[in-house]
């Protein structure tokens, strides 16, 4: 299944996480199973893992602070474990690890804007895992990353074109608001749009409802709210 988004539908960071996890395991020899994160910065995102023993070694390295995705994170550069047998790094997650089979690890990280992705490898054999950070795993976490980033600036700009078209549609209305208010205070535009965006906020609704109530009643419920503003704006 292609990385590649295919529409907004496919924009999912679990369904990406997935599909990278799979990929990375079928492309890499000697690997057991895959593991895939992704961070911003803040809280943690979706995780996924190609089988559901592997949940609980990425799940203890996150909640832990410790580990080899914590500190690919930090780091910046792959870091891996040839044999965790003979690894005394991370004492929970080398525990946890032995105890499911994992012998090696190595997990790759992803930089890009905001975002760091990560992409682990297991494997049962201990110095299987060499040069994975040169192979096609490395391939799909850069493609990967570079969707994700890319399907978040297309959020992003869909969430804009929203709030513009709301602009737009609620323009008249609070033109005409404004009107009033230039009317009945006796100020100009730039202080009727301010005294607009006051009372939305002192009263804790849009500006676009404000504007609608003003036209609506032609002032009728606003008297205090005008008459402190009408103070505000005349000359001293």
């Amino acid at each position: 299944m292609p990385i590649g988004p295919d529409g907004p539908e496919s924009a999912l960071p679990q369904r990406r996480l997935s599909e990278l996890a799979e990929q990375a395991l079928r492309c890499t020899t000697a690997c057991c199973g895959a593991g895939t994160t992704v961070t911003d910065g803040g809280d943690e995102l979706p995780t996924a893992v190609t089988h559901p023993d592997l949940a609980g070694l990425v799940a203890v390295q996150l909640r832990s602070g410790e580990g080899p995705i914590p500190a690919a994170q930090e780091r910046g550069t792959p870091v891996d474990s040839a044999d965790l047998l003979h690894d005394d790094r991370w004492p929970a997650y080398r525990a946890l690890a032995l105890d499911s089979g994992v012998r090696a690890s190595v997990t790759l990280p992803f930089r890009r804007a905001d975002l760091t992705l990560t992409i682990s490898l297991f494997s049962f054999r201990p110095g299987t895992l060499d040069g994975v950070s040169c192979g096609p795993a490395q391939a799909l976490g850069d493609l990967a990353t570079a969707s994700l980033v890319r399907d978040r600036r297309y959020r992003a700009a869909l969430t804009e074109l929203e709030h513009l078209g709301e602009a737009l549609r609620t323009r008249p209305v609070v033109d005409q608001a404004r009107g009033i208010l230039m009317h009945v205070l006796s100020c100009d535009a730039d202080q009727a749009f301010g005294l607009l965006r006051r009372i939305s906020q002192t009263t804790n609704r849009k500006l676009s409802e404000v504007a609608a109530a003003l036209v609506e009643t032609r002032g009728r419920g606003f008297e205090r709210e005008l008459a402190s503003l009408g103070r505000e704006v005349r000359p001293g």
